[in-house]
């Protein structure tokens, strides 16, 4: 029967892959069939009703909320000026030098990535940042892969996925945070990297510039501030980013109150008092427009999971699994490198989809420490975050600077196959 349940996985993997099915709806039938076949009953204990659907659903809603308030905090940085305000600085810093204009976008890739991911950071940094990039002349594909890159830095502090790997993995918060610490430094060196190197090596290209500022004189109108001109933000408010960051990691807050500090500080440094009511239900329905579909996904993960996790599934798999499993640390590295393509175009490896499913497999069945998992699985993202094709923010930065997201990951995928590598080398290190 465990052979039945793979290939019902690979099914579905063929289902996401060739966009028949989108991802959400292809993991929630998957987690129907794998509970039919590992034997569970339609209602009752262990069953397909009450446990994979009823349980299932809202398995993952501390996540959700944790999704919803950084896409809340996310449309507070765009409506406020937050967000461009930061890049426009680092862009006037950076005056015509390619090289610390990339560097500068890198950086606020990387803080408002840890706010909210997906397409909603990269628009927040790109919008702006792509266009300044190419206006100095850093290649297309580099100046798209220099966000996503950036993306990749915040995403070891991104609050919402620290809950959803606790909540998946079942893990206490401080132990993700603890290996998200670890996996930091590889992200970061590998971004340095990518710009310091591509930047360099691929020279100077002058495509499109940014539209030039009228300035304000020009059209007869009275002169207005600079701050008007632009919508720049008070320097105050460009903390925003960074509280719900200084909360969780250096005062070991929760992730939901963290995260709502970070909207109300947000808010009452950008809002006068008349209008804070109208930004705040304004920018909280955006806010669950651009959650909707991670919270669709994040319902048919948890579906997924509890699936996975039931004992006639467990026990099915679990030879199966344990035979082509690696026990030995050096092993387990060069296995798992290798394996690193199998999380991009909705790979078996991608953790927001059918990796999700083989997670729980391999903490159910007892084969890897849940702690060994979360290396892997955060290892692997790092990679599906910034060269995965399919991925929101690689379409969108791609497309956006003017190329193919195929370009974009042939450039970007060495740096964070490398990223990959570092973490499962002190995963193996550490709990193997």
């Amino acid at each position: 029967m465990g052979v039945v349940i793979l290939l019902v996985m690979a099914a579905g993997v063929a289902l996401m892959l060739t966009r028949k099915l989108p991802t959400a709806f292809a993991l929630a039938l998957l987690a129907v069939a794998i509970a039919f076949l590992a034997g569970a009953p339609f209602t009752g204990k262990n069953s397909v009703l009450d446990t994979v659907l009823q349980e299932g659903a809202p398995a993952l809603a501390a996540t959700m909320i944790a999704i919803i308030l950084g896409s809340w905090l996310g449309k507070l940085l765009d409506e406020t000026g937050i967000a461009g305000t930061l890049v426009r600085k680092i862009v006037e810093f950076g005056g015509d030098r390619p090289t610390v204009v990339a560097l500068g976008v890198l950086a606020v890739s990387a803080l408002v990535g840890t706010v909210t991911g997906s397409a909603p950071a990269a628009m927040l940094a790109g919008i702006i940042g792509i266009p300044a990039m190419i206006a100095v002349g850093v290649p297309k594909v580099t100046a798209a892969g220099t966000v996503l890159m950036g993306i990749a830095v915040g995403i070891p502090f991104e609050l919402p996925l620290w809950q959803f790997f606790s909540t998946a993995l079942e893990l206490p918060i401080p132990t993700v945070r603890g290996f998200m610490v670890k996996l930091f430094p590889f992200a970061l060196a590998a971004a340095l990297a990518f710009v310091l190197v591509e930047t360099r090596r691929r020279g100077t290209e002058h495509a499109w510039s940014l539209k030039s500022v009228d300035s304000p004189g020009s059209s007869g109108a009275k002169p207005r501030s600079r701050r008007a001109e632009l919508g720049d933000a008070p320097w105050y408010a460009l903390l925003a980013p960074a509280v719900p960051l200084v909360l969780a990691l250096g005062f070991e807050l929760a992730i939901i109150p963290s995260l709502l500090a970070g909207v109300l500080y947000a808010l009452v440094t950008t809002t006068r008092p008349g209008g804070m009511n109208k930004r705040l239900l304004r920018t909280l329905y955006g806010g669950f427009e651009v959650a909707a579909p991670p919270l669709v996904l994040f319902i048919s993960i948890g579906i997924l999971l509890a699936a996975v996790k039931l004992p006639g599934a467990v026990d099915a798999l679990e030879p199966l699994v344990k035979a082509v499993s690696p026990q030995n640390p050096v092993v387990f590295v060069l296995v798992f490198t290798l394996l690193v393509p199998l999380c991009l175009y909705r790979g078996p490896l991608n953790v927001f989809g059918l990796g999700a499913g083989i997670a729980g497999v391999l903490i159910a069945a007892g084969i890897y420490p849940a702690v060994a998992v979360l290396g892997m699985a955060t290892s692997y993202n790092q990679v599906f975050g910034v060269a995965d094709p399919t991925s929101t923010q690689t379409v969108w930065s791609a497309q956006y600077a003017g190329v193919s997201p195929q370009q974009v990951m042939v450039r970007t995928l060495p740096y964070v196959w490398a990223v990959a590598l570092g973490g499962l080398c002190v995963t193996a290190a550490t709990y193997l």
